[in-house]
Parts: C-alpha cells; sequence; structure tokens
C-alpha cells in the first residue's frame, strides 16, 4: 500500500473518498461493539472495556487516515509543540469559556426538551453506581476518562468528523455549519446509554463544542481541556451524590 494517497485533486477529495473514510473509521467500531454486546453483558466495567476498545479502534483508524493522505494532526488542530507561561495561560482561559458555554449548553438542551416533551429532566446514570463509595474507582474511571472521553471524543467527533463532513459537502454555502450540526446530532446519539435526554443534552454540548471548534480555529487542546473539565464534573458530582 502506498505510504500516501497521491494526484489527489485541487479541490481536496471527493465526497465520495470522504464517505467510504468515514465508513472506515466507524464502522469496524460500531461491529466491535455489537459483537462484543453479549459478553460485556450488565456488567459496568466490562461495558466500558466496550467502548473504550472501540475509541481506541477508529482513534487508530483516523491515524491511519492521516497517515495516507500524507497530513500530520496539525490538519485537525492538534499539535504537540511546548508553549509558554502566557500561551498556557490563554489556552486555559479559552477552555474555561468553553467549558462555561458547552455546560450551558447541556443544561439549555435538558430544559427545551423537558418543557416541549416532558421528558424526565435527568439522564440514565445507573451505569456509575459502582462509584458508590468507590474512592479508587472513581481516580481510575477519570484517569480512562481523560485520554478515551476527553482526549479521544474530541478528536472523533470534533476535529476528524467536523472536517471531513465540510470536505464532503464544499459545495453547499454552510457546509461548516451543516458539518457541526451534524457531528452534534452523532455525539449525542452515540451516548444513547444514557437514555433520550442524556443523548439530548450531549447532543446540544457536542453543539457548543463544535461552534467552539470553528470559532477558535481549530485549537483542539482547548476543546479537550473543557471536555475534561466536564467530565471531571459529572463524575465528581456522581460520586458525592452518590454518598
Amino acid at each position: 500500500m502506498e505510504a500516501k494517497i497521491k494526484n489527489v485533486p485541487a479541490e481536496g477529495y471527493s465526497w465520495l473518498f470522504c464517505l467510504r473514510e468515514m465508513l472506515l473509521v466507524f464502522l469496524p467500531a460500531f461491529l466491535f461493539v455489537k459483537l462484543t454486546s453479549s459478553w460485556a453483558g450488565e456488567d459496568i466495567i466490562r461495558g466500558f472495556v466496550v467502548i473504550w476498545g472501540a475509541n481506541l479502534m477508529m482513534l487508530a483508524m483516523i491515524w491511519t487516515s492521516m497517515k495516507l493522505r500524507g497530513q500530520t494532526w496539525q490538519e485537525l488542530g492538534l499539535t504537540f509543540k511546548s508553549v509558554n507561561l502566557k500561551q498556557a495561560l490563554i489556552i486555559i482561559g479559552q477552555s474555561l469559556l468553553v467549558f462555561v458555554f458547552g455546560v450551558g449548553c447541556f443544561i439549555l438542551g435538558s430544559v427545551i426538551v423537558a418543557n416541549i416533551s416532558g421528558i424526565p429532566e435527568s439522564a440514565d446514570f445507573s451505569n456509575y453506581e459502582f462509584l458508590k463509595d468507590n474512592l479508587g474507582g472513581l481516580i481510575l474511571s477519570l484517569a480512562g476518562v481523560y485520554f478515551i472521553s476527553s482526549f479521544g471524543e474530541e478528536v472523533i467527533y470534533r476535529a476528524f468528523l467536523i472536517n471531513r463532513l465540510t470536505e464532503m459537502t464544499r459545495s453547499f454555502k454552510y457546509s461548516k455549519h451543516l458539518a457541526v450540526l451534524i457531528s452534534a446530532i452523532f455525539f449525542g446519539l452515540i451516548h444513547y446509554e444514557w437514555g433520550a435526554m442524556g443523548m439530548v443534552q450531549t447532543g446540544f454540548m457536542g453543539l457548543a463544542m463544535g461552534v467552539s471548534y470553528l470559532v477558535l480555529k481549530k485549537r483542539l487542546w482547548v476543546l479537550i481541556l473543557a471536555h475534561i473539565y466536564m467530565d471531571t464534573l459529572l463524575f465528581v458530582q456522581l460520586y458525592l451524590a452518590s454518598n
């Protein structure tokens, strides 16, 4: 196989190529979840293993996709260069603003849908009951969530998905806006285990993160840090509530 895909047209890759690329990222992970769901059963730990394994598969496929394109992670807004103190403070400040925006949209989504449809105003977090009286479980869960969810989901559902959807619909005037909307819907749907309200809440959160991704010109680390704050707030709340 070639190290990279050559003879790319000046306007970029075709919509069909981008579609195949997305299918190669998401379809194997989807099949992996379906095939291992019976093994996971009602076991919470196994359930996390399945979801985290699927996310790792998608990250690996995205990395392969970038290599075949002859691109670096910087194309998605992910850089690994060092920053000085001033730059670090700016990144932290921006991430706090995104965090507030994301939490606000999360709450807004639940309020709107609850008033329209009468869906209960809380998501289903029964899968996290293992956090009760389990400080070690909280710490280990956060360690895994920071990499798999905070980092992985921003790379997968914001950077990769928005960029590929934008590329697919580039002939459409509002291609970036459409890409953000579709990625937010997709992000909500993958949280199906949280129930209907949970999908709506995470969908609105995904919308806020997608808008931030565009406004901040793909500064992905800002979004990753904001996602870390959100995950920490959620898990600590669940731990404190259970006790």
